[in-house]
């Protein structure tokens, strides 16, 4: 579409501790499932773009991983990926909890947000677990005592509610000049990434604990049929022990099954088109802890 000179851009990063709605929120506001949601941490690993054009405004929105104590190369990956974030937009969105104390982690990101000297929105969700909003009015408090920022939007992204008022404070600072994409633009991620965190997030919401964080999921196959409306979709889910290879399978295949038909669902209405997806396990022991196997896995925040 051609761009006139009223058109606007504002590139926003999305942070916050895991588990606050960060990847919830970025698909109530596109209206599209771009980025997975699990109630696990470590749920998103990687930077992921969103784009909404609203008329002549174009919001570019960067979801990035849940800022956490590194343990291993991956996680510190995930850190190096959030602070950059932070330096490379125009406007950042602190995405936190109405009660509970603040972590070592929300202490942290707001001093990378003083430290980049940035415009800063606090965002304050899940709003509709609390009757009483003084409980919200005491968070409001709490944290813009520690830092000044530039609005406070309290919503609830489970009501789909407030999400008009955060728009239009980030209008604010959307820039003039033309859209850095295609006004139709949804994300920047190939398809082939969106199918393999599809299936990664039916392995956080059907596993136990300790085994989804230690899995990656790598697309080796996507072709649709020449004869017939099928994709073809064949994906390796890797593991870091033996054991959790044979969970992950379970008795006769049922687990790998029950992940792989939900998975599939899911891809069929992303993609609209019937799928058809073959699903394979392989162990990679300790990958967290090479930079190797990191960037082989499309982990790497080096891109």
């Amino acid at each position: 579409m051609e761009q006139n000179n009223q058109s606007k851009s504002a590139f926003v990063a999305i942070v916050g501790k895991p588990n606050v709605g960060k990847s919830s929120l970025l698909n109530l506001l596109l209206g599209e499932k771009i980025a997975i949601v699990t109630s696990k941490p470590q749920t998103t690993r990687t930077r992921i773009m969103g784009v909404l054009t609203k008329g002549a405004v174009q919001f570019v929105f960067l979801d990035t991983p849940g800022f956490h104590k590194a343990k291993t190369k991956l996680s510190t990956t995930m850190r190096r990926v959030v602070t950059t974030s932070i330096k490379d937009v125009d406007i950042v969105m602190l995405v936190v909890e109405p009660r509970g104390a603040l972590t070592e982690s929300e202490l942290s990101l707001i001093e990378n947000i003083k430290a980049a000297k940035i415009p800063a929105i606090l965002v304050i969700n899940k709003t509709d677990l609390y009757a009483d909003k003084s409980v919200v009015a005491e968070r409001i408090a709490e944290l813009t005592a520690l830092y000044p920022f530039d609005a406070v939007v309290p919503l609830s992204v489970a009501e789909k509610k407030g999400t008009d008022a955060l728009l239009s404070e980030l209008t604010n600072y959307a820039e003039e000049g033309e859209h850095y994409f295609p006004d139709d633009t949804l994300t920047d991620q190939p398809e082939r990434v969106i199918a393999a965190e599809i299936i990664r997030e039916k392995l956080l919401l059907f596993m136990q604990q300790e085994i989804p964080h230690g899995t990656a999921v790598i697309i080796e196959k996507m072709r649709e049929r020449e004869d017939r409306p099928i994709l073809d979709i064949e994906a390796t889910i890797y593991c870091e022990k033996a054991s959790h290879k044979g969970m992950i399978i379970g008795k006769g295949g049922q687990s790998l099954k029950r992940i792989a038909s939900a998975a599939r669902a899911d891809l069929e209405s992303f993609l609209d088109t019937k799928v058809n997806l073959q699903c394979w396990v392989k162990v990679r022991e300790d990958w967290r802890n090479q930079e190797s196997m990191i960037r082989n896995f499309g982990l790497s925040d080096d891109s």
